[in-house]
């Protein structure tokens, strides 16, 4: 059980770990173990998830994200394959919490009447530079 809030948790069964081999760092040893996670969570069907929470996670434009709605973590920054694992499941909650807060609704609002005015006196000083430049070029 993988606890992300007091209403969500996310059972083994949704999980999907598999082990590979990492890079970097490790001399012989790192041909031969299997150090590295790969964390996949099925997003889209996932019954653990409230339908609000999986809208935002799938709304967000994340590389992680496959076309079908499984997130997929790779966790390769430790030599450790126990340290991997609970690297990508911890990256995981924070990804999950980070879908639990509900963004603001931007409200419209309308430009003041000053910048408006400061707005077109900006355009037409850029005007006023540009038409200069025009003229001294037509008199040589």
């Amino acid at each position: 059980m993988l606890t992300v809030s007091r209403s969500i948790v996310l059972p083994e069964t949704e999980l999907t770990e598999r082990f590979l081999r990492a890079d970097g760092p490790g001399g012989q040893h790192v041909n031969r173990t299997e150090s590295a996670v790969e964390l996949r969570f099925d997003v889209a069907h996932s019954p653990s998830l409230p339908d609000a929470v999986r809208e935002r996670l799938l709304a967000r434009r994340d590389r992680r994200l496959t076309d079908d709605g499984v997130l997929v973590i790779q966790a390769r920054r430790f030599r450790d394959q126990s340290r991997n694992r609970e690297d990508a499941r911890d990256r995981l909650v924070e990804i999950i919490r980070a879908a639990l807060v509900v963004p603001k609704a931007r409200v419209a609002t309308k430009p003041s009447r000053a910048s408006k005015e400061r707005r077109l006196a900006g355009k037409q000083q850029r005007g006023k530079i540009k038409q200069s430049r025009s003229r001294s070029w037509s008199s040589e």
